[in-house]
């Protein structure tokens, strides 16, 4: 992919640099990683290292393109906390932390599957402000600042505005560690026969950008950490989807919740109510 300007040059160097600000830098980045990833895939494809569990993957792309997202933060925000999946986590001084996934959608970019992405956001007082997720295989760049909607290549996103339940198609994911994809898996089986279909893309990141553009009607998942919600919810929420977790708090690891408003109260219910009957 090609776009944005070098890591660092001409960013938001002031710590009261604006959201748009805050955009602008996460964009340049996304997109340089981005670059990195596609230019690095034979080679990290051939050597695959794994984290969490055996299905856990993580490659050289993946800790290259951290590595040059939080190069160029310190280049141009050196006093921002910033958390990485691969490992980063500086504390800072200012007031912004920065949420950042390199690469999401690992098992797919190992396999060459076109459904991975960068992710990159910024939150300023523990609210996310400023969230850029680049698709490179299909050459999207999604981007959200708070209160200045959500677009796609610049083009405006707007979720669906179905209100049947029954109609809606539903996005989800699955953990790597088995226990919890068991219980995913049954979760899905309840509430497969109440909706039309469901749909997985292996990339959270992407999965949130696919409600805001209305490509699905609503998306759950469980166990997913800050830097796999961060951006992509901001995207979602400013495209006009509800974003939550299933006790209308933030989205957060207990659940991750997005759909669009007409039928975000019957998904949630239904959710509630298959995990109120599994723990019976």
């Amino acid at each position: 992919m090609t776009g944005g300007t070098p890591p660092g040059t001409d960013a938001p160097h002031s710590p009261d640099a604006t959201a748009k600000d805050l955009a602008d830098l996460a964009e340049r980045l996304a997109l340089a990683a981005a670059e990195l990833a596609v230019t690095m895939a034979a080679e990290a494809r051939a050597g695959v290292d794994t984290k969490s569990s055996a299905t856990d993957l993580v490659t050289a792309a993946d800790r290259a393109a951290e590595a040059a997202i939080v190069e160029g933060i310190l280049a141009a925000r050196p006093n921002d906390a910033i958390e990485g999946e691969e490992g980063t986590s500086r504390p800072g001084t200012s007031n912004v932390t920065w949420h950042i996934d390199p690469i999401d959608g690992t098992t797919n970019y190992v396999y060459a599957l076109p459904a991975f992405s960068v992710s990159v956001a910024a939150a300023v007082d523990d609210e996310v402000v400023a969230g850029v997720v680049v698709d490179p295989t299909h050459e999207i760049v999604y981007r959200a600042v708070q209160g200045q909607g959500a677009t796609a290549n610049g083009a405006p996103l707007r979720c669906s505005s179905i209100e049947q339940l029954a109609t809606a198609l539903v996005a989800t994911g699955f953990s790597y560690r088995a226990e919890r994809r068991r219980e995913q898996a049954l979760v899905m089986v309840e509430l497969l026969p109440a909706i039309r279909d469901i749909r997985r893309h292996g990339s959270a990141a992407l999965e949130l950008c696919a409600v805001a553009t209305g490509q699905v009607d609503a998306y759950y998942e469980s166990g997913l950490n800050r830097w796999d919600l961060a951006a992509g919810s901001l995207i979602a929420t400013e495209a006009g989807a509800v974003v939550t977790n299933l006790d209308d708090g933030p989205p957060d690891g207990s659940a991750a919740l997005a759909a669009g408003p007409g039928i975000f109260d019957a998904l949630r219910d239904a959710l509630r109510a298959i995990d109120g009957a599994a723990e019976r």
